[in-house]
């Protein structure tokens, strides 16, 4: 399988300050199911800001299959919530963006309506986002995403602020959109329990990449001291 992404021998540190991320090697194949965990400050915030071109590493490469074609579900704190805007006018913005003027088309319509479709808001698709449940705002931004095709789909604690039944809801949503498109998920929290029951490959991140598995090989790796870099 060709790779979606890889990381090599990457260190980061910001400036003056201690390392972020030290020797990281990462490859990861396009269409997997990806979730990266791993506790506050140990670095994965930091590799999905690297992956995503936000930041270059202090040493090594990453490199990245297709980074124009990369779709980001940011945190739920960092995203407009309370814009006042239509789930409709939501994912068209994301169609947009693969145009550089003009207006949209017939076909990036029917893109619009199949994205909103996917995520299961067909019906809601007038509503304004601040009439949404915190889950269903999650769906329309997923949507946005969907709209502008992309190869890879990058989640940051997509389930902060949703209720369990919405978070398992949300995973199953997303196994889905991973059958059916092929799309490649970078599913990125502090926790994934979530989506435990759909991964098989988990990378744990302490400062070093300290699990790189299927999350039923987990037991005993994520509580050992030796690991403990952060």
């Amino acid at each position: 399988m060709p790779l979606a992404l890889e990381l090599d021998s990457v260190d980061f540190a910001y400036q003056h300050g201690q390392p972020v991320l030290r020797d990281v090697n990462l490859e990861i194949d396009a269409g997997q199911f990806v979730a990266v965990a791993g506790p506050n400050g140990g670095g994965k915030t930091t590799l999905l800001r690297l992956v995503l071109g936000l930041e270059r590493p202090t040493r090594g490469r990453v490199r990245v299959a297709d980074r124009e074609r990369i779709g980001y579900l940011a945190q739920r704190s960092q995203i407009g919530l309370h814009a006042p805007v239509t789930v409709r006018e939501l994912v068209e913005a994301g169609r947009a963006s693969l145009r550089f003027v003009g207006r949209l088309r017939p076909e990036d319509r029917d893109a619009v309506d199949l994205a909103i479709e996917r995520v299961g808001l067909s019906a809601l698709a007038g509503r304004p986002l601040t009439r949404l449940s915190g889950g269903q705002q999650q769906r329309a931004f997923i949507a946005k995403a969907l709209a502008a095709e992309p190869r890879l789909l990058v989640l940051d604690e997509p389930t902060t602020g949703v209720d369990v039944e919405a978070q398992e809801a949300l995973a199953a949503l997303l196994d889905r959109l991973h059958s059916e498109l092929g799309v490649t998920i970078l599913y990125v929290s502090h926790e994934f329990g979530a989506v435990e029951r759909f991964v098989r490959r988990l990378v744990l991140v302490r400062e070093r990449i300290v699990f790189d598995g299927a999350p039923s090989d987990l037991p005993g790796v994520w509580h050992d001291p030796s690991h403990t870099h952060a």
